[in-house]
């Protein structure tokens, strides 16, 4: 049997953090290390307790979760952050997704929707909810029809490119691999050159990125 996820879990509401707790604790995949009930704790918790992944709100008391995910990222680049909110504006979904946030689920949305965001965020994958994702290309298609070429791009081989339209259509590595016929390992491999050339912090905003650009 592989080893748990670990997680810990940031917000300000009582009886949210407490409810989240106990029911992503009765996972036999998921242990909950920790939680916090403002941006600074979970930022001190994370760096002392190391999860796997943090579940972070949005909005907290004196440091909000897009602080947060910007505080730890570049010193735990492997650490997967998913946000929970019921903010559905896209200054968030834009703040979070830059900052490095690789799942993003609504707080009224159900538990298993949080549940596949840990895990696939867990698997060094992302998700994103379908009534998000659908907002940002929108806002893509809103803000400029025809996008400055991004340079960054001409830095990816074909394979990459590839690999890239593929991941930003929210297929997971085995599914790139098995629809391009290649290892789930090379996809891997592809997939951190891609977030290397394109200078992102995750899946997600890689996947924008190539959606703003039109190769998605």
């Amino acid at each position: 049997m592989s080893k748990p996820i670990r997680l810990l879990i940031a917000e300000d509401e009582r009886l949210t953090r407490e409810n989240l707790a106990r029911l992503l604790a009765l996972e036999d995949d998921i242990e909950i290390v920790g939680t916090a009930a403002d941006g600074e704790e979970a930022v001190g918790l994370v760096r002392q307790r190391q999860p796997h992944v943090l579940l972070t709100d949005i909005q907290m008391p004196r440091l909000d979760g897009v602080g947060v995910i910007r505080a730890l990222k570049p010193e735990l680049p492997d650490l997967g952050i998913v946000v929970l909110t019921i903010y559905h504006d896209d200054a968030h979904v834009f703040a979070a997704v830059k900052a490095g946030a690789m799942g993003y689920v609504l707080k009224d949305g159900p538990l298993d929707d949080t549940l596949a965001a840990i895990r696939a965020v867990a698997r060094g994958e992302a998700l994103l909810h379908p009534s998000i994702a659908a907002r940002v290309l929108s806002e893509f298609s809103r803000i400029g029809k025809t996008p400055a070429p991004d340079s960054r791009f001409a830095e990816l081989t074909d394979r990459e490119l590839e690999v890239l339209k593929t991941l930003a259509t929210g297929k997971r590595n085995k599914e790139i691999a098995d629809s391009l016929f290649i290892a789930e390992k090379t996809v891997k491999n592809h997939v951190s050159a891609i977030l290397w050339k394109l200078q992102v912090n995750s899946r997600a905003e890689a996947a924008l990125l190539a959606a703003r650009q039109g190769y998605a």
